[in-house]
């Protein structure tokens, strides 16, 4: 087969319109592009759909913080749009506009969900205020943090060295998991930016497998999620929980899966001061 006949992934593409490919690989990608109608049409399909979300927020809500957190999500979006249980999408549309239209449609409903944020953002009330109800949360929103999960077996997770090598989240990361929680000023030791599906778990190091989850405000907090996440990691390794099973007990709802794993219906008071993970800020 011809190199030039076999066209670009939608996730390369995805990271070419911003930027996170090796030089190597984004001059590949170039090349391709000059030669090739469809991927260059489909590159250009991305480009204005980021575009125009980007145009619209600003025309809606001129004076809002900037548009990082909510341009990362709509790249998020794209990209699992890219490798669901539909690869070849692009393929299908025979129109290109069509797909812009649809996308910028999503960009349109996203600016919806960015003017309520500013009605909070303009009125009196002071910032910490505005998000006790985020601060309080004991479990994350299931539409930014449905869960995360590496191709991983037992044996993976039950390795020597894999609880005390718990990845740092890069601050740039952490930043836009704040801000699409709504928190503008997270203040220092007062999260923990935690995965939803802990690595000790297989969880994966991706965005959608982030929130900051509070150590106040609430007695189910990072405090009782570590505790259940050091449990049910032992549990795992010794073969009296399948690893399946314990990532989506946590990811589903973690607080019933603490409950279920403790026999209890309130955080057991050890679990109180129980600290694995290192506090944000």
């Amino acid at each position: 087969m011809n190199k030039k006949d076999v066209h670009i992934s939608d996730q390369d593409l995805l990271l070419a319109a911003d930027g996170e490919l090796s030089d190597r690989r984004a001059i590949e990608i170039r090349s391709h592009l000059t030669a090739c109608c469809s991927c260059r049409t489909r590159m250009q399909d991305i480009d204005c759909a980021i575009t125009d979300f980007v145009r619209v927020r600003a025309k809606m809500v001129p004076k809002l913080p900037p548009a990082e957190a909510p341009r990362a999500l709509l790249k998020l979006r794209l990209a699992e749009l890219a490798t669901s249980q539909h690869p070849n999408l692009w393929h299908r549309i025979k129109q290109a506009s069509y797909e812009r239209q649809r996308l910028f449609a999503l960009a349109c409903a996203g600016a919806v969900v960015i003017l309520i944020g500013a009605m909070m953002f303009r009125s009196g009330t002071p910032v910490n205020e505005r998000v006790t109800g985020f601060e309080a949360r004991a479990t994350p929103d299931p539409n930014l943090t449905p869960g995360v999960t590496l191709t991983a077996t037992r044996s993976d997770v039950c390795s020597a060295g894999v609880t005390e090598t718990i990845p740092q989240i890069p601050r740039q990361v952490a930043w836009q998991v704040f801000a699409a929680y709504g928190i503008r000023e997270p203040k220092p030791n007062a999260y923990e930016l935690d995965y939803l599906i802990s690595p000790s778990l297989g969880g994966a190091d991706n965005i959608r497998n982030f929130w900051p989850q509070p150590y106040g405000g609430t007695v189910w907090n990072a405090h009782i999620k570590d505790a259940l996440e050091d449990y049910l990691h032992r549990m795992v390794c010794e073969g009296k929980v399948d690893l399946a099973t314990a990532q989506y007990d946590i990811a589903s709802d973690w607080i019933s899966a603490y409950k279920k794993y403790f026999q209890t219906a309130k955080p057991l008071p050890e679990h109180a001061s129980f600290l694995k993970d290192q506090p944000w800020g």
